[in-house]
C-alpha cells in the first residue's frame, strides 16, 4: 500500500464519523465562501472604482446638500479633469421598494464614468429629453423595464411643486458596464437633473455630492486637501475622499458589514476547529497500538507526524474545496435572484482566502495529535499506557 493509500484508508476507517465531519467542513466553507464574498463586496470590492475619482460631500454629512456655486471652484483645482454632481432622489418603486435613483447632468456623468457604456443615440436622448431616465442593466432586468416605457417612481424626499411625491420618467436608455466587474454594479437609475431641479418643490440649485475625475490618481490626496481648504471656515465646508472611502462610509450607515462578517466567520471556524480537532484526536487515540507497530517496522517519528498531518489536511481540503465549489454557483444564483442588487461573487479573491483557511485549519487541528503520535514510545504504546 502506498502512503497516499494508507492516509485514505485511515479516513475510511470510521465512515460515518468521516462523512459527518466532512459535512461540517463543507457547510462551514460554504458559509465562508458566501460571507467572504459579501465582505469583499463591501470592502475590497470598492477598490476598482476609487482609483481615479474623488467624492466631495458636505463636511457634516452626505445627507446635507451643497450649493451649485461650488462647481466652478472645484473645476479650477489643478489635477481635476471633469466634475459631475448628483442629488439623491430617494426613489420608491411601486409600494415600498427602495431603489437607487440619482439626479445628474447627462453629459457630465458620461465624462466622469466612461466605464458605463450605452449606445450614442441613448446618450443623446438622455441629454435632450426633459423627463429622461437611464437605468443600469441589472436594475432594468429586475423590474422588467424597457426603453420607451414611462416609469412611475415616487420620492420619499422630494415632492413636486403640486405637493405630489409621485414622479414619472421616460426610460430612454439602459447602460451596461465595460466589463464583468462594472456590469455587477449596474443597479442605479439616473434622471435628468435639469427637469428634477425645475420640478421639485424645494432644494433648487443644490447637489448632494460632487464626483471628481482626476487626471492622475497619484494627485488624489493633494486635490482632496486643496478642495477642502478652499471651503474651510465657510458655510459650506466640505469633506473630500476617494470614491472607495465614500462608498464604504455610505454602507456603514447600516453597520460595519466587515466586522459583522468577521465575527460570524470566527464563530463558525471556532466551532469547526473543535469538531474536526476532536475527530482527528480521537482517530489517533484509537490507532496508538498501530502507530507503535509502524514505528517497530522502521517508520520514523517524522513519518508518523506527516501521516497524521496528511490525514487532517486531506479531510479539511476535501470538505473545504467542496464547500467553496458549492458556494461559487450559489453566489451566482443569489446575484441573479436579487436582480444584481446583491452581486455575490465567489471569485479568485475568495478562493485564495479559502485556500489559506484550509491550510491553517489543517495545521490547527492536526498538529497536536501529530506531535503526540510522533512522540509515542513503542513500549508504552503497546502496553496501553
Amino acid at each position: 500500500m502506498t502512503r497516499v493509500g494508507f492516509v485514505i484508508a485511515n479516513l475510511g476507517r470510521k465512515k460515518s464519523r468521516t462523512i459527518l465531519t466532512l459535512l461540517s467542513i463543507v457547510t462551514a466553507f460554504l458559509l465562508f465562501g458566501l460571507l467572504q464574498a459579501v465582505n469583499v463586496l463591501f470592502s475590497a470590492g470598492a477598490d476598482f472604482v476609487g482609483a481615479t475619482r474623488l467624492v466631495t460631500q458636505a463636511r457634516v454629512s452626505f445627507t446635507t446638500s451643497l450649493p451649485m456655486r461650488l462647481l466652478p471652484q472645484i473645476e479650477s483645482v489643478p489635477g481635476v479633469e471633469s466634475v459631475m454632481w448628483a442629488q439623491w432622489f430617494g426613489g420608491v418603486w411601486q409600494e415600498n421598494t427602495q431603489i437607487f435613483v440619482l439626479a445628474t447632468d447627462p453629459g457630465r456623468i458620461r465624462a466622469v464614468y466612461p466605464e458605463y457604456v450605452m449606445p450614442e443615440a441613448q446618450w443623446k436622448a438622455f441629454s435632450e429629453t426633459r423627463t429622461s431616465m437611464i437605468a443600469g442593466r441589472n436594475l432594468a432586468n429586475q423590474y422588467g423595464w424597457k426603453i420607451g416605457q414611462k416609469v412611475p417612481i415616487a420620492s420619499n424626499i422630494f415632492p413636486q411643486k403640486d405637493g405630489s411625491k409621485d414622479w414619472a420618467f421616460d426610460l430612454v436608455g439602459i447602460y451596461d458596464g465595460k466589463d464583468a466587474e462594472w456590469q455587477r454594479n449596474t443597479n442605479v437609475a439616473w434622471i435628468n437633473y435639469a427637469y428634477f431641479d425645475e420640478a421639485n418643490l424645494f432644494a433648487r440649485g443644490l447637489a448632494g455630492t460632487y464626483t471628481i475625475r482626476l487626471k492622475d490618481a497619484d494627485q488624489a490626496a493633494q486635490v482632496a486637501s486643496t478642495i477642502d481648504a478652499m471651503f474651510e471656515n465657510s458655510p459650506d465646508e466640505t469633506k473630500t475622499q476617494t470614491e472607495k472611502d465614500f462608498n464604504l462610509g455610505f454602507v456603514k450607515q447600516i453597520g460595519d458589514i466587515g466586522l459583522i462578517v468577521r465575527w460570524i466567520l470566527f464563530a463558525v471556524f471556532f466551532t469547526l476547529l473543535l469538531v474536526v480537532g476532536n475527530t482527528i484526536a480521537q482517530s489517533v487515540r484509537e490507532r496508538i497500538p498501530e502507530l507503535a507497530i509502524l514505528k517497530t517496522l522502521g517508520f520514523t517519528d517524522g513519518a508518523i507526524l506527516w501521516f497524521v498531518l496528511a490525514e487532517a489536511a486531506a479531510l479539511c481540503a476535501i470538505g473545504g474545496l467542496l464547500g467553496l465549489g458549492i458556494a461559487t454557483p450559489l453566489g451566482v444564483a443569489i446575484t441573479q435572484g436579487t436582480g444584481g442588487n446583491l452581486p455575490i461573487a465567489v471569485d479568485h479573491r475568495v478562493w485564495l482566502t479559502g485556500t489559506a483557511a484550509i491550510l491553517l485549519l489543517s495545521l490547527a487541528v492536526g498538529l497536536l495529535p501529530a506531535l503526540r503520535a510522533a512522540r509515542l514510545t513503542i513500549v508504552d504504546a503497546l502496553a496501553g499506557r
